[in-house]
């Protein structure tokens, strides 16, 4: 199982102290004090370089290894106490505010969060006055979200109003919420009661929630583990073949895949599984020309389909006044193509 990300994290926090205090340090030794193999300890070493203390791309950790040793060339440069420019006091400020505001912020989480952004604002001096002229409102994913905390505290069941991308339909059901993560989005895991299955709601793609006030009780069920990211695709799912140019590479970076051949333009050749084809149309409508569905035949021939029927809406659209941006796979659509959500 792969590392955990947070563990890996704090590991590698403290691997900075350790490294320091020990120059030349053995890497058999090094994996030894910190439990973990000499590989996983390799593959934090190739993290540590693109660390520091400035995201301008200075003061960044020069460590490297021979295989057998481990070096740290420049300790004393990123030791100096971290001092923030104007603009960085000022993004750190707004943001924290911001995250103050939040809705299903824990009070106690709140109160702390407060606390330092007190001692921020005395030692950040002139830049916080420019701060307190700045702000950040969350809107309603913000309100799903408390509504969804609260539920979890209470033991409480939810009615929602959902959106399905892949079905392009709103739904409406009850769900025994089970918890709260974030993986590029914010998501609540529960037990619907429409399917009588475990599912996955994206909160943004919530058009209406309400607290019930029937008990929720979902089955005793294992948490997946999220460190390899939310869909994590069975050898027992569907098989789906895309072809994509140049331009079109990034889908072999977002979705996880089987495998992916290189093609005589540059291009790819992707063999991936899915519990949920039809809702890779949307991923076709979003390459346009850079790609195309290959197999199977039927779903191919649905995403041509789909990409006519976008393409005489746009049309449409145009003559009445108006475009058509989000039928023709525009950045609205595009927002829908993820492999997270609702299956």
């Amino acid at each position: 199982m792969a590392a955990n990300a947070i563990d890996q994290t704090r590991r590698m926090l403290s691997l900075v102290t350790y490294l320091r205090e020990r120059p030349g340090a053995r890497v058999g030794d090094v994996a030894r004090a910190f439990g973990i193999s000499e590989d996983e300890l390799i593959s934090d070493l190739d993290v540590l370089p693109m660390c520091g203390t400035s995201f301008r791309g200075g003061d960044l950790l020069d460590i490297d290894t021979d295989g057998d040793r481990i070096w740290w060339h420049n300790p004393d440069d990123v030791a100096e106490p971290l001092r923030l420019a104007a603009d960085e006091a000022t993004a750190l400020l707004v943001a924290a505010r911001a995250v103050a505001t939040l809705p299903g912020l824990r009070e106690g989480d709140r109160e702390a969060l407060l606390r330092a952004t007190a001692k921020l604002e005395t030692a950040a001096g002139e830049a916080a006055g420019a701060s307190s002229r700045l702000s950040v409102t969350f809107e309603s994913e913000g309100g799903v979200f408390a509504d969804v905390d609260r539920a979890i505290s209470e033991r409480r069941r939810l009615w929602l109003r959902y959106y399905s991308p892949a079905r392009d339909e709103l739904t409406e059901r009850e769900v025994d919420p089970i918890r709260l993560f974030a993986v590029g989005h914010t998501y609540m895991e529960g037990w619907c009661r429409l399917t009588e299955a475990r599912r996955t709601f994206r909160l943004d793609r919530v058009a209406e929630i309400r607290l019930l006030d029937a008990p929720s009780a979902p089955p005793e069920i294992e948490l997946r583990d999220l460190s390899e990211g939310l869909v994590q695709p069975s050898a027992d799912d569907p098989e789906v073949m895309v072809e994509v140019g140049p331009a079109g590479r990034w889908v072999a970076e977002y979705y996880p895949h089987d495998s992916a051949e290189d093609l005589p333009d540059g291009g790819l050749r992707i063999t991936l599984r899915t519990p949920s084809p039809s809702s890779l149309r949307r991923l076709a409508l979003r390459l346009g020309q850079d790609g195309r569905i290959v197999a199977p035949t039927e779903l191919a021939e649905s995403a041509r389909r789909a990409a006519r029927e976008a393409l005489a809406a746009y049309e449409r659209g145009g003559e009445a006044g108006y475009g058509g941006g989000d039928a023709a796979g525009g950045p609205g659509a595009a927002g829908s193509a993820g492999p997270g959500g609702d299956r």
